[in-house]
């Protein structure tokens, strides 16, 4: 492998790692707030970039990737309200159960709204011809954007359960939730809250791997697959760790279909999973408390 070879590949793994981190980042925030496993997360992601691809018809781009995640974060709260408020002492099969159901209604109702052609965004900025030469790889400015977009949430999502009232509210509720009620904090309206938060950020990540990738309506499961790997991987409910996993399964991953066929690529992550909850179940980064998910 040369060094071009070599350098194109690491920086696909780490475009491609970014989403993954930002889908494990959702299924964190969700986690951390409710101790639910939502695996309807990849479905937010594919309602963010068909949404976003249908008001590309008669808005700008920027105010259409801005209603899509909107509409999608507002399908967030609508899904907690109609299906995860009622629950009382949920468990983690349950959940799961119903999440699984949820993105199998959303996935059928998305085909039928835009079918099962491959559709795309525009690239943000540039075209695939007006690339960077880093070392040799081809960068584009869309995988620019990825990476940038990815920083930018991680800082964000920091800077908001570190330094405003809202997420130190929802901290609270993710250590313990009755002790937060008894404070006089309304939890029912974090959930919902935590709902939106995923929602969005998923959304905003479809939008942006759109042009790269390409969309269509059964994205979803993958995604939700490789992004609960990733949440294993560095260990359930942080976030942090989430972006370094994130980034190694897309580094592991862009460096196997150099040595084995492409069809084995989706095969890679649920071994992975599977051998982190085998070997290390509280992930890389994770400790021992982390280990119970019915907390």
């Amino acid at each position: 492998m040369t060094q071009d070879v070599f350098a194109q590949y690491l920086i696909t793994g780490l475009s491609v790692g970014c989403i993954y981190a930002i889908v494990a980042i959702g299924f964190n925030i969700i986690y951390s707030t409710t101790g639910i496993i939502n695996f309807a997360q990849g479905e937010f992601v594919m309602l963010g970039a068909m949404a976003a691809i249908s008001f590309c018809q008669c808005l700008p781009l920027p105010l259409a990737i801005a209603a899509a995640v909107l509409v999608t974060m507002l399908l967030g709260a609508g899904i907690e309200f109609v299906f995860i408020r009622w629950l009382v002492r949920p468990t983690v099969l349950r959940t799961i159960i119903i999440t699984i159901g949820l993105s199998i209604l959303v996935r059928e109702a998305a085909w039928h709204i835009w079918g099962n052609q491959v559709r795309a965004l525009p690239p943000f900025s540039g075209d695939e011809t007006s690339s960077l030469l880093i070392l040799g790889a081809h960068i584009t400015p869309q995988k620019i954007w990825v990476l940038g977009t990815c920083v930018v949430m991680v800082t964000g999502l920091s800077l908001f359960f570190s330094f405003s009232l809202l997420g130190k509210m929802m901290r609270a509720c993710a250590a313990n939730r009755t002790a937060a009620s008894l404070c006089g904090i309304n939890t029912r309206n974090l959930i919902t809250f935590s709902f939106m938060l995923s929602a969005g950020m998923g959304a905003l990540a479809g939008c942006v791997m759109s042009p790269i990738t390409q969309t269509t309506y059964d994205i979803g499961p993958g995604l939700a697959v490789k992004g609960f790997t990733v949440a294993i991987l560095g260990g359930m409910g942080n976030s942090t760790a989430a972006v370094a996993a994130g980034i190694l399964l897309g580094v592991v991953e862009a460096f196997c279909t150099h040595y084995m066929p492409l069809a084995f690529k989706d095969a890679i992550a649920v071994g992975l999973l599977l051998l982190i909850l085998c070997v290390r179940p509280r992930g890389l980064f994770g400790s021992r408390a982390e280990v119970s998910w019915g907390s």
